[in-house]
């Protein structure tokens, strides 16, 4: 039988299924998600303007992070799989830090900037609307990955900021058997301010276990004039070494563009967000401070998983023109969020940098 059918997911096309799967829900108004037990706070956030109303009456709708403070969000024991994640954080979101932790493991699956995590990579609102993450106004960040887990889930906020930050969130997830086969959510952040000249940029490596790769969230700051989007991603699977499985034919075509992005009666780049790919934020030089174009792009293998065995490590060129028709190895400032599937334990990710190499000027 299906997974979807025990509750982990559903679609159009099994809604209608029973399920005896439980579903719970976390946010600040009831932070262990337990039965009965939402919207009893007597002090929060909300405390103020409910003072006349009393209990029940949103008196804890967010927390408040104080700077060097992490924030757990969410601690769960048992099995089943979270569902829905919407938040809406304030400050820069480069500061704050997603973090989620499966079955116990001190370290962490999911590791990266709130913003870039839910595809707004520059700090800035822009919409997104694709199947697996939606950004809506005023900055409202949603997560339908579906995220399995068999002994309990952990999820916090690291505010690496100056200021306190404001956030409004809510965890949606079923208490449920989990099937054998089912994999564990991961996601890593990446960023490299400049490329070195020659040198190809690494989205995702040391993967080891059996998993699928989703997704491809990159926010790519060009330093250079002219097209940069020649390079190709690759995809090394299963112990291959100098040469990949699979080997794209430009950047534009991995993130389901053709030719620039480019919009042939305004001669601009064209913004798109499509259930499966997108590039949902064009960030214009406006003369004065912005000197350089910036590019948020998004790209989920749903319905083609990059399925790998052992191993996996994926690449992509930066890549633009030069003179005489020949390629010019960029030196750019490149951000990438990769999102996969695989059996635990996986190893260790490298090191976080520190908030002013993430900072983004």
């Amino acid at each position: 039988m299906s997974h979807f059918f025990n509750g982990l997911g559903m679609s159009l096309s099994n809604l209608f299924r029973l399920s005896n799967a439980e579903t719970r829900s976390i946010s600040p108004e009831n932070f262990t998600g337990e039965k009965g037990k939402g919207g009893m706070a007597t002090t929060g956030t909300g405390a103020h303007a409910a003072r006349e109303l009393g209990q029940g009456w949103k008196v804890s709708p967010s927390v408040v992070i104080e700077p060097g403070e992490t924030f757990v969000m969410g601690e769960v024991s048992g099995s089943g799989a979270i569902q829905h994640i919407w938040m809406t954080p304030t400050g820069r979101w480069r500061d704050s830090i997603f973090r989620i932790y499966w079955d116990g493991l001190d370290y962490p699956s999911v590791e990266c900037p709130v913003g870039d995590f839910f595809a707004c990579g520059w700090n800035e609102y822009a919409q997104v609307s694709s199947l697996a993450i939606c950004v809506n106004p005023g900055s409202a960040f949603n997560s339908y990955f579906v995220m399995p887990f068999r002994k309990g889930f952990k999820m916090t906020m690291t505010n690496r900021g100056s200021e306190p930050m404001v956030l409004f969130y809510q965890i949606t997830y079923a208490l449920t058997d989990v099937p054998d086969d089912a994999a564990y959510f991961h996601a890593q952040f990446r960023r490299v301010n400049p490329l070195p000249y020659k040198q190809v940029y690494t989205i995702l490596d040391g993967v080891k276990g059996q998993g699928h790769y989703v997704g491809t969230y990159m926010a790519w700051g060009v330093n250079n004039a002219g097209w940069w989007g020649e390079g190709e991603i690759k995809f090394y699977i299963d112990g291959d070494d100098e040469f990949p499985t699979i080997c794209g034919t430009g950047t534009e075509d991995y993130f389901c563009g053709s030719y620039n992005f480019e919009n042939k009666g305004t001669h601009q780049y064209q913004e798109f967000t499509t259930p499966y790919s997108g590039l949902p934020q064009v960030i214009r030089p406006d003369g004065v401070y912005r000197s350089q174009t910036r590019f948020g792009m998004y790209r989920w293998h749903i319905t083609d998983p990059i399925r790998f065995k052992s191993d996996l490590r994926v690449t992509i060129q930066a890549l633009g023109w030069r003179s005489n028709g020949r390629y010019l190895p960029l030196q750019d400032d490149i951000a990438s969020v990769a999102y996969w599937y695989q059996t635990l334990p996986h190893q260790p990710f490298p090191e976080l940098p520190d908030r002013d190499y993430l900072e983004i000027i």
